[in-house]
């Protein structure tokens, strides 16, 4: 049996399968991303109802999302506090070379593979 096919022919097929595996693919994630914002929305949802239903659900209270001036400058105080615990380094690194015994733990001979030729 002779297979009559182009080069064009095969390579628009082979694009035509590549598109529409990269769709596919695409397409699969997005549904993943829904899926997955939708579903912690509803556990979120079937929770609240089962406390409201239970009564142990609160109010939730707005509360400010400023700081005041007292709070930022306790802040900053601690933040210096703490800074100003250690002593001034000079920010000056020594190195010294250390010369080492001989150790066979770090010898390139005995790393190699020995091949015995007989």
């Amino acid at each position: 049996m002779l297979l009559n096919t182009t080069f064009d022919q095969t390579i628009s097929e082979g694009m035509i399968i590549a598109i529409t595996g990269y769709m596919i693919v695409f397409l699969a994630l997005v549904l993943l991303f829904y899926v997955f914002s939708s579903l912690s929305k509803a556990l979120h949802y079937q929770t609240r109802r089962k406390l409201a239903k239970q009564g142990k659900l609160q109010p939730h209270h707005e509360e400010p999302n400023y700081i005041t001036g007292e709070e930022a400058a306790a802040i900053a105080m601690a933040i210096y506090l703490y800074r100003d615990l250690h002593d001034d380094e000079s920010d000056v690194l020594t190195i010294k070379k250390i010369s080492k015994t001989y150790s066979p733990w770090n010898s390139r001979i005995y790393g190699m593979r020995h091949f015995n030729r007989n």
